[in-house]
């Protein structure tokens, strides 16, 4: 019975047959399990190296001596007799645990599995397998609290076999996804799971491969829809036997869709709170209406909506009230888009206006001052949302599917509305986005109403100012004049600019430029009781310096403003002009045969200061020479001092064009400030024969 041959597989490899070496290091190693055999009278036949490793004697002392006379205590001898004849006569084996002597003279308790053997030629052998009770019952304890822990565990846990196949799986894995470990065991991982892919795949082939494991790596198991979507967390670890030999790979699960949602709940706030801040950063730059309306829509896309539009209640803009019920007149402000796209192109263009019918969404929006929000639209829904059908087929078209207008809402009256779409954005508006648009439409909507606000009380002062400049009178006596006003630009207040050309009795004439210091309705307001002023004192027999007192002390009594002046009256029966000035810049004086030059006169106070005289300066002009007025709005820059603007001025006037309206163009459109940040009078005399 040696060799191979004794197995019946003859010349066989072991490999062939499916055998294969078993490590050391073993579940059986670490038992220590010994075996020795036993003949029929109870002498020792067969000793293992186990048997010498766990009772000390080795092979040559324990053969062919009576087992219980070599390990058995005096006082155990009877019973272990009567076991082994039972085992011996019976057949039955016996298991328990005994106390063992020791080769050292200690006691061992040894659990045992004893049966009977019989050979080929039918005699009895007792075989008896042992191994220490303590280890054994170590062993025992740590399997039981591996398989309670695995069983019982709230985590989803699975084994897997090195070709990624289920190999077990625990009854929280099962509860985790509804499939049970039939529906499991010997598939492969990612027939089971779909968003386990070639590269989920790859890394636990590489933990199988480094044995470094994948801790915490979160997941999402997409169920359809964002409300059963789940998020799990998944770490793998390399399963080794004692000897290092990979036996699979351990797989752990916990679902933590909750606090997924609850971090993206946060992710969300965040965003939004830092969206809130940008807005209120970037809307409301300026007064300018329909700027405060582009900054407002260009922070609304790609953030919240795909498209974005600002919408104002022709009636507020025209201060006139708003009916609560019924169709709305609605002009559109500022549109813009996160991406070229034709929806864009179906919003009612800027600056136009159109009339809304009583079902449209946004006229439900403003009527009602509440945020109307449509998640899915369909047909008859688009129609309530486009301004007309074919508008309506464009959105279709653009793949606009989801609708939010919030109302702008400030000093507690609808302005209008924020009409926001979205296309590409494949998730619909929900509450949350409504809220969100609600805060972004609160916020700038004070900063439109006051852009709103600003721009009538512009146009009136505008308008105001615009009434009180003078008209040029038909005949001058010796005198051509030209004259320019200019308010400033939209993005700033009206001034307190303004000229006079009064043709007195005595056929002089008065020529005049002020700049009340301020902006708005009261400075033009002032202006204007300056003017009518003036030309009341030019109607009585004063000097220059004396209108320039009285006009002092009517600005001290009237208001607490101050206003620079220049006040020139030419006489053309001596050819001379009387000039005075209160705080204001020098005219220039262009003589037909030299240079222009700044006329040196007293500076003196502005108008409102109060107790400071004022001086005349009487200068000859000759026909053909000019003299130039003007406010500090034609040559005052904030990048440039005052002087290097002053030679500017004089060097353009060394150039003398075929009119004096020619000129008066010139001078605007060359020293004229682009940002136009404040009012121009210029006013230009040209004396003739």
């Amino acid at each position: 019975m040696g060799g191979a041959e004794g197995f019946g597989v003859g010349d066989s490899e072991p490999d062939r047959v499916g055998v294969a070496p078993s490590p050391a290091g073993g579940l059986l190693d670490v038992l220590g399990v010994a075996a020795m055999v036993l003949d029929a009278e109870g002498r020792v036949v067969l000793w293992s190296p186990q048997a010498e490793q766990l009772l000390g004697y080795r092979s040559e002392e324990a053969l062919g001596r009576y087992a219980a006379k070599l390990l058995v205590a005096e006082e155990h001898f009877e019973l272990v007799l009567q076991l082994f004849a039972e085992v011996m006569s019976s057949g039955e084996g016996w298991s328990g645990v005994f106390p063992v002597r020791h080769k050292n003279g200690e006691t061992r308790l040894l659990e045992f599995r004893n049966m009977r053997l019989t050979d080929d030629l039918g005699d009895f052998y007792a075989l008896g397998l042992a191994t220490d009770q303590a280890t054994l019952r170590r062993v025992e304890r740590d399997l039981a609290l591996s398989v309670r822990l695995v069983d019982q565990a709230p985590i989803g846990l699975a084994v897997l076999g090195t070709d990624l196949r289920y190999l077990a799986v625990n009854a929280a894995l099962e509860r985790m996804d509804g499939k049970r470990s039939t529906e499991r065991i010997g598939r492969r991982v990612g027939e089971i799971l779909p968003f386990v892919d070639a590269e989920a795949e790859a890394s636990m082939r590489q933990v199988l491969e480094t044995g470094e494991p994948v801790l915490d790596r979160q997941v999402m198991d997409r169920c359809g829809t964002p409300e059963t979507d789940r998020a799990l967390s998944v770490s793998l670890y390399r399963l080794e036997d004692s000897a290092g030999r990979v036996l699979g790979l351990a797989v752990s699960v916990i679902d933590v869709t909750d606090r997924h949602r609850a971090a993206a709940d946060a992710e969300r706030a965040r965003h939004r709170l830092a969206l809130v801040a940008d807005a209120s950063v970037r809307v409301g730059t300026t007064l300018d209406l329909e700027q405060t309306a582009r900054e407002l829509a260009s922070v609304a896309v790609p953030e919240l909506a795909d498209v974005a539009a600002v919408d104002l209640l022709e009636t507020v803009l025209q201060g006139q009230p708003t009916p609560k019920e019924g169709p709305a007149a609605i002009r559109a402000l500022a549109v813009a888009a996160a991406y070229p796209t034709i929806a864009a192109a179906a919003a009612d263009r800027p600056g136009e206006a159109a009339d809304y019918g009583a079902d449209r969404l946004v006229t439900r929006c403003v009527r009602t001052g509440r945020p109307v929000r449509e998640a899915h639209l369909d047909e008859e829904k688009m129609a309530n949302v486009a301004r007309d059908s074919r508008a309506a087929a464009w959105l279709t078209r653009a793949g606009v599917h989801s609708y939010l207008a919030v109302p702008l809402i400030a000093r507690g009256e609808v302005l209008g509305a924020l009409d926001l779409k979205r296309a590409r954005n494949p998730l619909p508006f929900t509450e949350d986005d409504a809220l969100l648009a609600c805060e972004l439409a609160a916020r700038a909507a004070v900063c439109i109403d006051n852009a709103r606000l600003y721009r009538q009380q512009r146009d009136t002062a505008l308008t105001l100012q615009r009434s009180m400049l003078p008209k040029t009178p038909r005949e001058l006596a010796g005198l051509e004049v030209a004259s320019r006003y200019e308010p400033a630009g939209s993005g700033y207040e009206v001034g307190g600019d303004w000229f006079d050309i009064i043709a007195l009795r005595d056929g002089r004439t008065a020529l005049v430029v002020g700049d009340v210091m301020g902006s708005g309705i009261n400075a033009a307001t002032t202006m204007g009781r300056l003017r009518t002023a003036t030309q009341t004192l030019s109607r009585l027999p004063l000097q220059p310096a004396e209108v320039l007192r009285h006009l002092d002390e009517i600005i001290t009594d009237l208001d607490p403003w101050l206003a620079t002046c220049l006040y020139a009256v030419f006489d053309p029966a001596v050819g001379q002009c009387c000039v005075s000035t209160a705080g204001h810049l020098p005219p220039v004086v262009v003589r037909d045969a030299g240079p222009p030059q700044l006329l040196d006169l007293p500076t003196g106070a502005p108008l409102g200061v109060g107790g400071v005289p004022f001086k005349d300066v009487t200068i000859d002009l000759a026909p053909g020479d000019r003299i130039v007025l003007y406010t500090d709005g034609l040559v005052e820059t904030h990048d440039d001092d005052i002087d290097t603007r002053l030679d500017a001025l004089l060097q353009l006037l060394r150039t003398e064009d075929r009119t004096l309206e020619d000129t008066c163009d010139r001078l605007l459109g060359e020293l004229r400030n682009p940002d136009k940040h404040d009012d121009v009078a210029l006013l230009m005399a040209r004396v003739v024969g």
